[in-house]
């Protein structure tokens, strides 16, 4: 049985999309992955796209969306990035928030901002992946 896993942010257009890209390109077929937003915005941001395209994952076909709520009770894991959004699972779906790094408050903006934030979210994807996807993580 494979785990699933449902990030969410406010937008799906940066954060979220990005830790799906990502843990896409880490865990492969082992994990099941879907992004969603508590606010869906138009579209992906740019240079959240460009950011992992510098590291070979490709999210520009992507598009924000909602959250499903027959997805919500189907997942094994709902993972949150930042304190803005949140969920309200259904009993039996865990919810962990990620408080990723926000180098625009250290005066950082731009792909540099980006990148920072595509590493601390690749860090944090693929220790989440080798958790996901090792024998017994399913539930």
């Amino acid at each position: 049985m494979t785990a699933s896993v449902l990030f969410v942010c406010v937008r799906n257009g940066g954060k979220s999309q990005m830790a799906a890209g990502l843990m896409r390109a880490a865990a492969g077929t082992e994990v099941e992955v879907h992004s969603a937003g508590t606010d869906p915005g138009p579209s992906i941001n740019a240079l959240s796209a460009r950011s992992l395209a510098e590291v070979g994952v490709d999210i520009s076909a992507e598009s924000p969306k909602p959250i499903d709520p027959k997805l919500l009770r189907s997942v094994d894991l709902v993972v949150t990035l930042g304190g803005e959004a949140t969920v309200d699972a259904p009993v039996g779906v865990r919810v962990e928030n990620w408080d990723t790094d926000e180098p625009s408050e250290r005066g950082i903006d731009g792909i540099e901002r980006m990148r920072l934030i595509r590493d601390d979210i690749d860090a944090r994807v693929r220790t989440l992946a080798a958790r996901l996807a090792g024998p017994g993580a399913h539930r």
